[in-house]
Formats: C-alpha cells, structure tokens, sequence
C-alpha cells in the first residue's frame, strides 16, 4: 500500500530551496514559450513559421552544451546558475519591451529565443548535475520525481494563466512575468550557499580533451546511450506542442482561453504520475516501465492527432503527460547514479543535447509536415514514428528489457550529503 507522506528529497533543506524556486521560475517559462507560440500564430499563419522556434532553441544547444558541461564540472554550479537565470530574466524583459512598444518582429523573437537557448545550454548541465551535491544517492530517485513535479506544476500554472494574462493584460504581461520569475532561483541560490562538489579530474577544465572525456564515457555506457536516444526519437517525432494554436483555432475551433487549458493539459497529467512515483520508494522492473510509457506516449499522441472533440484532445494529451512524466523519472535516475560527480556536467550536456534537440528539432518537422499535410496528419504519423523508432532501439540495445533499477549498487558511486 502507497502511503501518502513528505517525499524524502524535500527533507533536504538545500534541495527544497532550489525545488521552490524552480517551480516559480519553470512557471514564468513555460507562460513564455506557449505565448511565443501564440505571439507568432498571430504575426503568420505559415505553420512553418512555429517550427523556426525549435530551430532557434536547438541550435545554440548543439553549439554550446558541450561546453556548458564542461563548464558545470570546473566551475561552482551554483555561479553558473546565478549567471544563466539572471540573463535569461534580462531576455525575457526585453521581449515584453519590443512587444509593449510595437516593435516586435519574427526575427526579434527568434533571436531572443536562441540567446535564451545559449543560457539554457549552461544552465541544464549545472542545474541537472547540482542535484546529486544536494540529497544523498538514496534519495535521488525522489528528488528527480519531486524535480518533475515542480517542472509540471509549473507547466499546469503557466500555460493556464497564458491565455487570461494575454486577453486581459497583453502579450508582453506574460514577458515581464517571466523576467521576474527568475528571481525565486536566483533568491534560492543565496539561501542555498556554497555547495562541495569534484571538480574535473582532466588537465584543463575546458578542453577538448575534457569534452571527448564526456563523449567517451557515454559511448561506453549503453545503457546510458540507448535512453538518451530513445529520449530524441520519442520527442522527435512527437512533439505536438508546437501544433498546438493551429490545432485549437483551425481544428477544434477555440480560442484563447481553452488553448491555455489544452497546453496544461500534459503537465495536468504529469504531475499525477510524478505524485504516484515520489510515494513509491523503490521502483524495480525501470526498464521494462520505461519502455511501457514511450509506447503509451506514442499512442496518447496518436489519440490526440484524431482527436476532434476539446475535451477528448485535453485527455489524450494528459496521458501524453503521465507517461512522459514516467519516462523522464526512470531515465534521469538511471544517468545520474551510473556517472560519477566530477564528468556529471560533461554528461547531462551530451544528454541536452538529446532531450533538448528532440523536441526542438521535432517542431521543425512538425512545420514542415503540418505545412504540407495538415497538422493532424504531422501529430498521427510523429505518434506512429515514435513507437517504431524505439523498437528499433531496443532491439539493437536489449539491455533495456532487463534493467531493474539497482544494478548501480555493484558500482563504486560517491554519494551526497545534506
């Protein structure tokens, strides 16, 4: 029986605080990314035009990741976030300016966005790989359920409020709301103080040398490498979030305000699945519940691309959510406690890599689909993608099947304390 009680990782004084300010600032985010959305649906009615958002936000990610990780494991984690949240408040304020004043393009928003990326390729690797320096390796599961639960609350929170702070206030409302969101971390990272952590054990701390370190490691970690790139297939081919205002105004025929509701609807689901997983405190049988939920998700996806109704879109798309939610649990947990402290940067850069670059580059071809097919036909045959692209992975890397979730116990890792 699952008893309902405080998650273990926020039993960690350090932990909470970055948990609650990263729940205001993914809030302010994810208002922004799906009224950027909607900002450029109303400038264009090319779809193509919503895939040039992942191109702006991916490219910077491939440029810079590597090393944004290398950086993480030679510098204090906790700086570099200070550093990347305050220029990515700098970004969005300025982007509610260009938009208050008129003055706002396609470009301007491009632009903003792939400088808003080159913060994010910094910013994942320290945030990611500072974790493991916060809660013990016992209660790392928990506190990456507990990192995705502040990630979907957040995702629930800001697209929900996007459509009435964009009827009632104006677009650039939601711009200056996320600059400000950004203070909670910043705020957190003060509280927080000086974090011990091992710093790259290569000659120079920014190197090639220390980046081919990271690409080798994972190489030579399969199971590693195979959720990584399950990780891009599944988000590559689908990724309707970009679709979303086409879907809502040309399909199910709604506005503003149910397109904000439609867009909270993966992290409604989300959150529920993550609660589930924070209260059980020994997942076994990871990899085979893994593998489930990309399938669910594929299938959810496909569901949603057939969907003609509101409230049958809104369900599908929260199930979408669930398994995603699932899927992100799992293979964070599998990453962190196989990588030990000092190439965790190096690491989680190569892994943005994949998990930013699907999704980013998914809504490129999603564009490109929509704008030849149609956009449900983009979402039913990104869904159907999905689910082959991971039978092929699996069976060229099987050990997926058999993983249970406590082969790291054999391994020498180093553990965290409060």
């Amino acid at each position: 029986m699952i008893r309902i009680g405080i998650p273990p990782a926020l039993k960690h004084r350090r932990f909470f605080y970055l948990w609650l300010g990263l729940l205001i600032s993914i809030a302010g985010t994810q208002m922004q990314i799906w009224a950027i959305f909607w900002h450029i649906r109303t400038l264009t009615e090319e779809p193509i035009a919503l895939g040039g958002v992942g191109l702006a936000r991916i490219l910077p990610v491939i440029v810079f990741s590597l090393i944004g990780g290398a950086v993480a494991d030679s510098l204090k984690r906790t700086r570099i976030l200070f550093i990347t949240q305050s220029s990515a408040s700098l970004l969005a304020i300025t982007l509610g300016l260009l938009t208050q004043f008129g003055q706002v393009t396609i470009w301007h928003i491009y632009l903003l966005t792939a400088l808003n990326a080159v913060a994010i390729a910094f910013d994942g690797p320290a945030r990611q790989a500072l974790v493991p320096n916060l809660v013990p390796e016992k209660d790392l599961p928990n506190a990456f359920s507990m990192t995705s639960i502040a990630f979907q609350t957040g995702s629930i929170i800001g697209p929900a409020l996007t459509g009435i702070i964009i009827a009632f206030s104006g677009q650039q409302m939601v711009y200056y709301i996320n600059g400000l969101s950004f203070l909670a971390v910043i705020l957190a990272l003060i509280l927080i103080g000086d974090v011990p952590q091992q710093l790259t054990k290569s000659g120079k701390a920014v190197s090639w040398g220390a980046i081919r370190e990271g690409i080798r490691f994972i190489f030579n970690k399969p199971i590693i490498l195979s959720t990584m790139l399950l990780d891009f297939v599944a988000t590559f081919f689908a990724s309707a979030n970009t679709l979303m205002p086409i879907v809502a105004r040309d399909v199910l025929n709604v506005g503003v305000m149910e397109y904000g509701w439609l867009s909270a609807a993966q992290s409604v689901g989300a959150v529920l699945a993550a609660l589930v997983v924070s209260q059980i405190h020994e997942l076994r049988r990871q990899g085979p519940v893994f593998l489930g939920s990309v399938v669910v998700f594929g299938a959810a996806t496909v569901l949603f691309g057939m969907s003609s109704s509101v409230i049958l879109a809104w369900c599908a798309l929260a199930v979408t959510g669930a398994a995603d939610a699932v899927s992100t649990i799992i293979r964070n947990t599998i990453r962190q406690l196989q990588t030990p402290d000092h190439i965790r940067g190096r690491m989680t850069s190569i892994n943005q890599i994949f998990f930013q670059g699907g999704p980013q580059l998914g809504e490129v071809e999603a564009g490109v689909v929509a704008q030849l097919f149609g956009a449900p036909a983009a979402i039913i045959s990104g869904g159907i993608a999905c689910v082959l692209g991971m039978t092929i992975i699996v069976r060229k890397w099987p050990a997926l099947l058999t993983y249970n979730g406590d082969e790291h116990i054999r391994q020498s890792s180093p553990s965290a304390a409060d």
